[in-house]
């Protein structure tokens, strides 16, 4: 398996990866085509056309938004988030839009992206298509392309082989699935986290795995700091009140352990909600694996690194490569897109890889370490992706919370154990899968069942 750390853990804004950092990364891939066959100064107009969920929810998620900044060149990891509101407001008031920074063409919002509400692309529920003219009116280029979930981009003719994130790579420790994981750790006696960080160093996204997983925390850490430190409504029109500020200046005046024995649980519901509140409003956040369940994993090694065992980096780099090792599986044998399977794709696999890697700072083995991440996924099978309103909100924002506190109870219920069970990780991410294929369209992301109707209907 030739995936990244980094494809696991990317840095972008919210408050979606799939529907808004996906999405900006296929307007900066149409642009490099453009100018690669030499059509960017051809380009008289410009059309984007969005399908399946990123034309249901699309206007929550911010998917229009997202697609002009990328086709005006900005990056989902370079953008920043004050800027980003900034242009797309300029080119609504100009009626016109400046391609890869450079090549100023009109473009009307309400004419050149549509919204395709009942039409999808069969190859996957996040399709997207974009489209070039020159001034004779004559399509010049055209593409379609599919966010596929965690911010990861297929174009037409990728998304039926192996993704370029996955093509074949020569690295030493290859494996496929988690029992794959489980023979690699006793043959050559590595833990989990040892054998993705030995293959990073054969990939060509890191030249140094151990910094960049360092900074990956770091921007994690900076987004619970923010979330803490912001108060207000969150945008939308739901008029749901930010509460990680007034929680985390409750928690500061408690007296550190109290006889409330749950002291810590708030805190880990206390860095939940400040990642996710943060996404809400369309901040820097990190994929985790996706935007939708960014809080998860930075709550659970916040939590560590508070109640447990200080600040250490080698804690850190354990608990985030052991994670991505986790989310590797299921991005490879199953998916992690709510368009796809539901909600299960992002809380659930976050949860997993959460358990996992908090089983592992915590001195399991790997096979106590394969069962955390079982029990993870295992208890969030068939969880569902209702966002009211199409919003990132509810239930997101709280599911985050729940996701945290469960992946936490996961790896204490693995530790208790000798890493032998019943169900196994291969074993779940299979039934995820088969999950997701049976479960209807109307719960995956499309905002056409589940809570997204029946609130409004009471």
């Amino acid at each position: 398996m030739g995936l990244s750390v980094l494809d696991l853990f990317k840095i972008g804004l919210g408050p979606s990866s799939s529907h808004t950092v996906g999405p900006m990364v296929a307007a900066n891939r149409y642009l490099e085509e453009l100018k690669q066959q030499d059509l960017l100064l051809q380009t008289a107009r410009i059309r984007v056309e969005l399908y399946g969920s990123l034309a249901q929810t699309g206007e929550g998620h911010a998917t229009h938004t997202a697609v002009m900044q990328g086709l005006s060149g900005e990056k989902p990891e370079t953008i920043d988030p004050d800027y980003a509101v900034q242009l797309v407001q300029e080119i609504r008031e100009q009626n016109q839009i400046r391609l890869d920074g450079s090549h100023t063409i009109p473009f009307t919002e309400a004419n050149d992206l549509i919204f395709c509400f009942q039409e999808s692309l069969p190859q996957h529920p996040n399709g997207m298509a974009i489209m070039s003219f020159d001034s004779a009116g004559l399509v010049i280029h055209k593409r379609r392309y599919f966010s596929v979930g965690g911010g990861f981009v297929l174009s037409e003719d990728e998304i039926g082989a192996d993704s370029p994130a996955e093509a074949e790579v020569n690295i030493p420790y290859p494996f496929e699935n988690a029992e794959d994981l489980l023979i690699i750790g006793d043959k050559h006696n590595l833990s989990i986290a040892e054998i993705v960080l030995t293959n990073e160093k054969h990939l060509p996204r890191s030249k140094s795995p151990r910094e960049d997983l360092l900074h990956i925390w770091e921007v994690m850490k900076s987004c619970i700091d923010r979330g803490c430190s912001q108060s207000g409504i969150l945008p939308g029109g739901l008029n749901i009140r930010r509460r990680a500020h007034d929680l985390h200046q409750e928690l500061l005046g408690r007296p550190e352990y109290d006889k409330d024995h749950f002291e810590a649980m708030d805190w880990v519901n206390l860095f939940a909600l400040a990642v996710n509140e943060e996404n809400a409003v369309g901040s820097r956040v990190v994929t985790a694996p996706t935007n939708g369940a960014a809080g998860v994993i930075p709550a659970v090694l916040a939590y560590f690194l508070r109640f447990i065992n200080g600040r250490d980096e080698d804690d850190i780099v354990t608990f985030l490569a052991t994670a991505a090792a986790i989310g590797m599986l299921y991005k490879k044998n199953a998916s992690i897109s709510a368009a796809e399977v539901g909600c299960q794709g992002e809380i659930g696999v976050a949860c997993s890889m959460a358990a996992g890697a908090l089983c592992a700072v915590l001195g399991g083995t790997n096979r106590q370490i394969e069962n955390a991440a079982e029990i993870g996924m295992e208890h969030n099978l068939g969880l569902t992706c209702d966002p009211i309103n199409g919003l990132v909100q509810v239930p997101c924002i709280e599911r985050n919370a729940m996701g945290a506190v469960k992946a936490i109870n996961a790896a204490r219920l693995a530790l208790r154990g000798d890493g032998e069970h019943m169900v196994h990780l291969d074993n779940v991410i299979e039934t995820m899968r088969q999950t997701g294929l049976d479960m209807q369209n109307k719960y995956k992301e499309t905002a056409t069942g589940g809570l997204a109707v029946n609130v409004v209907e009471c």
